[in-house]
């Protein structure tokens, strides 16, 4: 009995796999690049959108306050704060129903590390004072 040769590579499967991967590199990278901490950002009258290599201070809702998705406390950031090069620019997402002094201790740090770029990010006020755009 005659065995059939091997004639072609069947790459039907390789490329299956391949579509497979490359949706979730792409969904994984969508959910880093938009930031995967949950942030309800407060209004002002103009949407700020210089984002460079920033360095990244959340504070979620319940007041944890995250450099760059991961948790710290105030101290852990003075101390990664240190690191940094003063230029470095800085950018806080803070929750508009957060109590007040957690923002103030935040910002207490950045102020005093000297850092010079500091900015905070707000949603853009749509007309009227009671109109408002949500990203």
């Amino acid at each position: 009995m005659d065995e059939k040769e091997f004639d072609y590579m069947n790459v039907i499967p390789l490329v299956d796999v391949m579509l497979v991967l490359l949706t979730i590199v792409l969904t994984t990278s969508t959910l880093i690049a938009s930031g995967m901490i949950n942030v309800s950002l407060p209004k002002a009258s103009a949407e700020h959108k210089e984002i460079l290599k920033n360095q990244i201070i959340s504070i979620d809702k319940g007041g944890a306050v995250y450099l760059n998705s991961s948790v710290v406390t105030l101290d852990g950031l003075q101390n990664k704060m240190l690191l940094l090069d003063k230029q470095t620019p800085v950018l806080i997402r803070a929750d508009r129903d957060i109590r007040l002094q957690v923002f103030v201790d935040v910002l207490d740090v950045v102020k005093n590390l000297e850092f010079k770029r500091v900015s905070l990010q707000t949603e853009k006020r749509k007309g009227g004072m009671g109109e408002w755009v949500t990203n």
